[in-house]
């Protein structure tokens, strides 16, 4: 049950993520600012992964 539960939390990180990458296309306004908030959204979804799964093992 609780793997369940970390994939639920692990898709709705990713779909986050993918909201999050399509506001930045839509709204930055800077290709080099773009990337690097791309870059951002990207270790913060890969740490929150990261967290769920950590938390499945103990």
């Amino acid at each position: 049950m609780a793997a369940i539960s970390v994939l639920i939390g692990v898709l709705i990180i990713v779909v986050v993520g993918a909201i999050c990458f399509w506001a930045i296309d839509r709204f930055a306004p800077d290709g080099r600012l773009a990337q690097l908030l791309k870059l951002l959204v990207v270790l913060v979804c890969l740490g929150a992964i990261v967290q769920r799964l950590l938390a499945l093992t103990y």
